[in-house]
């Protein structure tokens, strides 16, 4: 009936772990399985799956991770070997390293960033910040067809 056997596999098959809104948490997390976050986290994220970071959701630190969507905030870290998705309402700071990037309209990136299959290698780096305008508004930075910058009158 119990038993110490683990079957084969068993280990990061389950359902994704859930940081609820109002928990707070201190330290340093490692598995295999996908993460939610709603709630807050100060320190590590380590995982072989997804981080979602909700609305309310929060980390400092540093996160590993193969996919990435934020909604709400990060301040660290952040090492996304495929693609991060940054919803209208994400708000990031630090450093990023990435594969792919989507940014809905909205969305902050103040952030130091590598991206693309040159991430790994230290390569094609790009800093700054960066608010995404909303729908509807014009860029103050807008360049022409000749990628010089736009004219104003």
């Amino acid at each position: 009936m119990f038993s110490d056997n683990k079957r084969p596999g068993d280990f990061g098959t389950g359902q994704p772990n859930r940081i609820e809104k109002n928990t707070k948490i201190k330290g340093d997390i490692t598995s295999e399985a996908d993460f939610r976050i709603d709630g807050k986290l100060e320190g590590n994220v380590t995982t072989s799956g997804k981080v979602v970071i909700g609305k309310d959701g929060y980390i400092k630190g540093k996160v590993e991770c193969v996919n990435a969507d934020i909604e709400g905030k990060f301040n660290g870290e952040l090492h996304v070997k495929d693609l991060l998705s940054l919803k209208s309402s994400a708000v990031i700071e630090g450093t990023v390293a990435v594969s792919k990037l989507a940014v809905e309209p909205g969305a902050t990136f103040n952030a130091s960033c590598k991206m693309g299959k040159a991430a790994s290698s230290g390569t094609a780096t790009t800093s700054g910040s960066f608010k995404s305008p909303s729908v509807g508004s014009a860029s103050s930075g807008s360049l022409n067809k000749t990628n010089e910058p736009a004219k104003t009158t």
